[in-house]
């Protein structure tokens, strides 16, 4: 089969996709055979070391968490699915950037007929991080929340889950976002030079919490916008986490299946929207992280094995 494959820390070079050997299905394992897997920026800093005293990378090293795809073969133990079933779920192992994959059964569910492979393939990551991160802020009823990348794939989940739960949700985006966070009912705020005062002025009240998915200094603009640190989140910023005691919940803090399931069929009947910004071939790899590394993109990308 065709695997990404890297043997060193670095940019987007050390990417390769190489002929590997097929994966196996055992016990309590599916073999899947992989319609879609979406990319994520963790997957960016793993790749250039940067977290590498936090899950640090064993060479030759695979990536890649979210996927989806068509059940061939099942191992020993496993009686919930069988050959030619369609699951999403996803991998601990690095290994979802490629056309086969050995999954652990407990970490797959069925996929929705009308759920699209590309919103299947791309949702494990960012509707758990999103959802953590939620939960981490508890937003009430009446609260103002604050959230940062709020068009980028876990920032436009993220938004959705803070509106569900009855909050006023402020989105800091590029304006080309703005139409799609207002159609989210989400009152849409610019980034950039003056966004502190943009935020104070389009907030009805006081703000209550932050939920930072971008990292770059907005657990500080939260902690001067008067947000206590309880109620801050961030999935990227762990210096600022060691520094101000903010919440880093993330991907990992609610992952079941189950709850996975709800998520599927909740983005299947348009109660959830997952944007899909573009879709990349398997041997483009590098070109799909050259673009989600520029960290303008409106949702997921998406690799197609």
């Amino acid at each position: 089969m065709k695997a990404v494959r890297f043997d060193e820390y670095g940019g987007v070079d050390v990417l390769e996709v190489r002929e590997v050997e097929d994966p196996v299905a055992g016990p309590g394992r599916a073999l899947v055979e992989v319609k879609a897997a979406g990319i994520n920026p963790g997957e960016i800093a793993i790749r250039e070391g940067r977290l590498h005293d936090r899950w640090p990378a064993t060479f030759p090293s695979g990536e890649g968490t979210d996927l989806a795809g068509v059940v061939q073969t099942v191992g020993e133990g496993v009686t919930g699915f069988a050959a030619g079933d369609e699951v999403l779920g996803w991998t601990e192992e690095r290994a979802s950037h490629a056309e086969l994959v050995a999954v652990p059964a407990d970490q797959l569910t069925a996929k929705p007929p009308s759920l699209s492979w590309e919103v299947a393939g791309s949702l494990f990551v960012v509707v758990f991080a999103a959802y953590a991160s939620v939960e981490a802020v508890a937003p009430q009823a009446g609260e103002t929340v604050v959230v940062s990348a709020a068009a980028g794939g876990v920032g436009s989940v993220a938004v959705q889950l803070a509106r569900r739960a009855g909050a006023t949700v402020i989105g800091l985006a590029g304006e080309h976002n703005h139409d799609w966070l207002r159609h989210h009912d989400v009152i849409p705020v610019a980034y950039g030079e003056g966004q502190g005062d943009r935020i104070r002025a389009a907030a009805p009240g006081a703000i209550d919490a932050f939920i930072d998915t971008f990292g770059g200094g907005y657990v500080d603009l939260a902690i001067e916008l008067g947000v206590a640190p309880q109620r801050i989140n961030t999935i990227i910023d762990y210096a600022a986490v060691e520094r101000l005691g903010v919440h880093a919940q993330g991907t990992h803090a609610f992952a079941t299946a189950t709850l996975l399931a709800e998520f599927a069929e909740l983005a299947a009947d348009g109660g959830l929207e997952i944007p899909i910004a573009r879709t990349f071939p398997l041997d483009q790899v590098r070109d799909a992280f050259r673009e989600l590394s520029a960290r303008h993109s409106h949702g997921k990308i998406v690799l197609l094995p």
